[in-house]
């Protein structure tokens, strides 16, 4: 684990409306997240994970608190403006583009951001690692939703980015590819990036390297486990 935090997130707070309600998903929550980890961000539906997620990769904003970053990410940049090369958000709706195949998927952050393609990932060897490259000539409807859920993760990895997140990138996986997903993100903690995810399955919460519990808004522990995962 690196000694300084990727990412900090302090004194986070979102409410929602619901009809005339006003729902409180996150309550002024903490927490940094670290490079060389996987983290698992675990709890019951409605605990707030995918809020949390959602506003350290920008794509929501909270009503309080802020989200900074460190370095190799760069410094006073919102979250929601880097690039692939810098953070990438897997999805519970993997989010493919439909006129693209597989490999033109994969291979997409890459051609939005040519001067990154010298020190990205290889596609072939991505898709290999994630058993699709038989689906490379393929369009996402033709494939299924564990497959397209792994398809978004290649592409996600393609420019390597220093901080990855994922809103329940298992959840479509039968079993024996539950660890093929999570032993890919681990292999990418492991070169120093900050990996966190959303899950309820245990199995997925059993392989993390810390795990953080969320109910009702709150985060109610946060763990890590006694050794390395090396």
């Amino acid at each position: 684990m690196n000694a300084d935090p990727i990412v900090t997130a302090s004194g986070i707070t979102r409410r929602f409306r619901r009809g005339a309600e006003s729902v409180l998903a996150l309550d002024n929550v903490h927490l940094e997240l670290y490079g060389g980890e996987l983290t698992v961000a675990a709890g019951p539906s409605g605990s707030g994970k995918t809020t949390l997620l959602s506003i350290i990769a920008g794509l929501d904003a909270p009503d309080a608190g802020t989200v900074t970053t460190g370095p190799p990410l760069p410094a006073g940049v919102p979250t929601g403006k880097l690039g692939w090369r810098h953070l990438a958000f897997v999805p519970q709706a993997p989010s493919l583009l439909d006129e693209l195949t597989v490999r033109e998927n994969v291979d997409l952050p890459a051609l939005l951001d040519p001067a990154a393609r010298a020190h990205a990932a290889d596609v072939d060897e991505i898709l290999e690692r994630l058993e699709i490259t038989h689906l490379a000539g393929r369009y996402p409807s033709l494939t299924s939703g564990g497959e397209q859920q792994r398809v978004a993760l290649a592409r996600a990895l393609r420019l390597r980015p220093p901080l990855l997140l994922g809103d329940e990138p298992t959840g479509h996986q039968d079993r024996g590819r539950v660890d093929l997903v999570i032993d890919v993100l681990r292999r990418h903690a492991y070169t120093g990036a900050a990996v966190l995810i959303s899950s309820h399955d245990e199995a997925v919460i059993s392989a993390a390297d810390r795990v953080v519990t969320l109910a009702d808004g709150r985060i109610v522990s946060d763990s890590r486990v006694a050794a390395a995962r090396r």
